[in-house]
């Protein structure tokens, strides 16, 4: 009876050391760092990776995340000192550094974006605020980046956080202003093109111009050269004719006459009205064409 007792004490007893153990241990991971609370209040900051133990019932433990986290802050419109509107898309790395006093501070991550957002907007206006839209964008933006950074880091090291990095990951136009500037650039490559037309125009115009004089004197040599070859041939021509007609007149008038019964007569609608006894026809009659032949000749 006495040992029945005795085992379901040590039982409870074994019970309860369990749960008191496991209540009062717990793990931090790598990527972690925990906050012991006593009631509510900060005890101690755990900050290595392992096992480490509390007071059951009565702390209780809060982690934080170790590695670098993302802060994006929403797009917002900036003047820059030359009076030109920029709409300005940055983001922020941090860690938390504190995790007491980020606790005290902001409580979470939520919390602490909301913060930071706030600061890092703020830094952004007073930068970009006292440079040039050609810093931003081509001139010196590494080095703003880096003043922003320089601006953020102390209000954020109250807040427990350590700033790794500040970039901005963008930098335009306000829509209505990049239209604009859009339209402008569309007229000007416009103009361009109309420039460039125009001259090859001009251009095309000259070369067609050159041609049709080399044309024109080309042909203008070559009727000159066929006239005058032409004409050569109508000399020779002649003259063959002239000397035909000297060596046999009656043959020259025979072959002539020849020719013009076969342009007079020929196939189709040919008409001619004329006398019977026309010279015309002199030869149909008489091979001899109505000449007396010469004495001593045939």
């Amino acid at each position: 009876m006495k040992g029945g007792i005795l085992s379901g004490i040590a039982l409870v007893v074994l019970t309860a050391l369990v749960i008191l153990g496991y209540s009062s241990a717990f793990i931090v991971h790598q990527t972690q760092q925990a906050l012991v609370l006593r009631l509510g209040e900060p005890v101690r900051v755990i900050t290595q990776p392992g096992l480490a133990f509390k007071v059951p019932f009565v702390d209780s433990v809060t982690f934080f995340d170790n590695r670098v986290l993302d802060l994006d802050a929403q797009p917002q419109e900036v003047i820059a000192s030359d009076q030109k509107r920029l709409v300005v898309d940055a983001f922020a790395r941090y860690r938390i550094s504190n995790a007491l006093r980020f606790f005290q501070t902001v409580g979470t991550v939520q919390g602490a974006n909301s913060r930071l957002s706030v600061i890092l907007n703020s830094a952004v206006r007073r930068v970009l605020g006292e440079a040039t839209f050609t810093q931003l964008v081509r001139d010196d933006r590494a080095g703003l980046m880096s003043r922003i950074r320089q601006q953020v880091t102390p209000e954020a090291q109250n807040l427990g956080v350590e700033i790794v990095d500040v970039r901005i990951r963008r930098a335009d136009l306000p829509e209505a202003n990049s239209q604009a500037v859009f339209e402008r650039m569309k007229t000007e490559r416009q103009r361009e093109a109309n420039e460039i037309r125009a001259q090859g125009r001009e251009q095309s115009q000259r070369i067609t111009a050159r041609a049709d004089r080399d044309v024109t004197v080309l042909i203008g040599e070559a009727n000159a050269k066929g006239e005058q070859v032409r004409g050569e041939g109508d000399a020779e021509r002649n003259r063959i004719f002239a000397e035909a007609f000297g060596r046999d007149p009656d043959f020259f008038t025979f072959y002539r006459s020849m020719q013009a019964y076969e342009a007079g007569l020929k196939a189709g609608d040919t008409r001619m009205i004329l006398a019977p006894d026309s010279a015309f026809f002199r030869y149909f009659g008489d091979p001899a064409g109505g000449r007396k032949p010469e004495p001593g000749k045939p």
